[in-house]
């Protein structure tokens, strides 16, 4: 799929919402009163239903113009911003002779006649990127992407997510940009010396190549929790950590503090779902 265009100034919005209203009216019969068009789209997944009404009040469904659906999708691409994506469904009305208005929907599910598949959603994230904290919980879901974490409470521990999701056949989906070799370095040296709190003699499947060579084991700094599969992933196959506990290290300076007895147990409990 093509990349967002290039964005469009509120002038050019406003002129092309204009020319959407024009390109609906050679569907409509003469006599029409109020007319309404629906936009709803994922990746390539794009529904477009479009109906009028006459004197008698009642609704009824037209085919939409080719042109209208191909302005919509203009419009949609020339609305996103590197933040906030763009609007996923739209509903457009005009009452006769020439009221109109616009809605646009940038974080609720549309109502969709079919829903689309996994790979629209995923390429909904990969034409209109939003920054992680404006992907809303249900396309999180859709896209196989863990919940973002709720705030922690002084105190409290946070679990680091080995990698972002699963896609339909079950891999592991990563979604981060890679980091400094120097950083990867420093790293490693902190998540490999802070303290082991639970472990396993056996070791656990790789599941970017196969084959049993992951440490089943959790350690802590007090602050975040990390599985074995974290640091190895890093060292093996340069899968950087979760963002936001890169951040807490650096932060730190990649210095480690002491973890008491109490912090162990704590993380145990979170691990094993005593907590």
């Amino acid at each position: 799929m093509s990349q967002p265009a290039t964005p469009l100034s509120e002038e050019e919005q406003t002129r092309l919402v204009k020319q959407i209203g024009r390109a609906m009216l050679p569907a409509l019969p003469q006599g029409w009163h109020r007319v309404r068009a629906e936009y709803r789209a994922a990746g390539r997944h794009i529904e477009v239903d479009l109906a009028f009404t006459g004197p008698d009040g009642q609704w009824r469904p037209v085919r939409p113009p080719m042109e209208v659906v191909q302005l919509f999708g203009r419009l949609r691409a020339g609305m996103h911003q590197p933040d906030r994506g763009t609007w996923l469904s739209a509903v457009y009305e005009i009452e006769a002779p020439a009221a109109f208005s616009v809605d646009f929907n940038a974080d609720d599910e549309p109502r969709w006649r079919n829903a689309p598949p996994v790979i629209g959603f995923q390429d909904e994230l990969r034409t209109f990127p939003r920054h992680d904290e404006r992907i809303p919980d249900w396309l999180r879901q859709r896209v196989g992407l863990p919940p973002l974490p709720r705030p922690s409470a002084p105190g409290e521990l946070r679990t680091a997510h080995v990698y972002d999701g699963r896609d339909e056949a079950g891999r592991p989906v990563v979604n981060r940009q890679a980091i400094d070799p120097q950083l990867g370095e420093a790293l490693l040296t902190y998540l490999e010396a802070a303290p082991v709190v639970l472990a396993a003699r056996n070791l656990d499947v790789d599941e970017f190549v196969g084959g049993q060579d992951v440490p089943l084991n959790f350690r802590t700094d007090g602050t975040w929790i990390w599985a074995g599969a974290v640091p190895h992933y890093l060292r093996k196959h340069g899968l950087p950590p979760e963002p936001a506990l890169v951040e807490h290290i650096v932060s730190r300076g990649f210095r480690l503090g002491e973890v008491d007895e109490a912090t162990r147990d704590r993380a145990v409990a979170l691990i094993t779902g005593g907590a």
